[in-house]
């Protein structure tokens, strides 16, 4: 199974507007990204602890990989999707 990200975002982040054409064209190369609203899915987001937004977890087999707080370069996310990135985990 291939890397996915799991993409945390919400309708009011601004953040999360201005980075979503980022994720959208990604999506449209064809990477494994799934879109998560956490106010549609309230339960989920605590379930994975997502506290801020923008969050970005990378994942494998179901499994939490690596965790990002923030935007990111689309260059690094394609890296982790690609390869499972050369950038330090966080442990969460």
């Amino acid at each position: 199974m291939r890397k996915k990200l799991l993409y945390y975002t919400a309708k009011w982040c601004g953040p999360c507007r201005m980075f979503k054409p980022v994720i959208l064209a990604l999506i449209n190369e064809g990477y494994n990204i799934e879109i998560i609203d956490v106010d549609e899915n309230v339960s989920e987001a605590k379930e994975r602890r997502v506290s801020s937004v923008p969050t970005l977890i990378f994942t494998e087999k179901n499994k939490q990989d690596r965790r990002f707080s923030g935007a990111m370069p689309p260059d690094q996310i394609k890296s982790e999707l690609e390869d499972g990135g050369k950038y330090e985990t966080i442990d969460v």
